[in-house]
């Protein structure tokens, strides 16, 4: 006979559940505000503080959008992806010529964030259905000739109502867009719920 569960146990079970979405949510919150900030697309090499580093307030790409909304939640991407760097080295791509890590530059380069995310966090299967990229998720696309991009899934939807917007920075500024589907999806995670 199976014995009913407890009124603690069940709270218990509950608070998860309940604190999992709420974390993405209010990622994707925090991605949102940020759409409010004047922000000039600089691709620029940066020296920066360790820990708690960033770029000027007014300049940023799109990896400085993911980095600023995970900075909101109490996660410092910079030194996240700098220890594991550290510990890890051969594991992240070679793509820039470095024989060690950089915390200046590192969490700022989309196949660097690829690689701690899918190391740290979940790596969602890559799907042609909208209902599968929820608020808070991380999309990462292809350009085309070698050029990667990163967005924050927001919880706005577009004015279809089929898909959510992204929060991204791909030359002009902070905003939120209706572009999921517009370049080819080569990541999708779930990090820090």
């Amino acid at each position: 006979m199976k014995q009913p569960l407890s009124v603690a146990l069940l709270v218990l079970l509950c608070s998860y559940a309940t604190a999992q979405p709420a974390f993405n949510t209010q990622l994707a919150d925090s991605a949102e505000s940020l759409t409010r900030q004047l922000v000039q697309y600089d691709p620029s090499y940066f020296k920066l503080d360790y820990p708690n580093g960033d770029v000027p307030a007014d300049k940023g790409v799109c990896t400085d959008v993911v980095i600023r909304a995970y900075r909101k939640m109490g996660i410092d991407l910079q030194k996240e992806v700098h220890e594991d760097m550290q510990a890890n080295f051969g594991k992240y791509p070679k793509n820039w010529g470095l024989s060690q890590p950089d915390k200046n530059i590192d969490h700022r380069r989309v196949p660097n964030l690829m690689t701690f995310f899918s190391r740290h966090g979940t790596e969602k299967d890559i799907l042609q259905d909208p209902k599968a990229y929820l608020p808070g998720d991380i999309v990462c696309w292809n350009l085309g000739g070698g050029i990667t991009h990163i967005g924050i899934v927001s919880s706005k939807w577009s004015t279809d109502g089929q898909r959510h917007l992204m929060v991204h920075n791909i030359g002009a500024g902070q905003v939120l867009e209706d572009c999921l589907f517009s370049y080819r999806i080569i990541g999708h995670y779930r990090y820090g719920e």
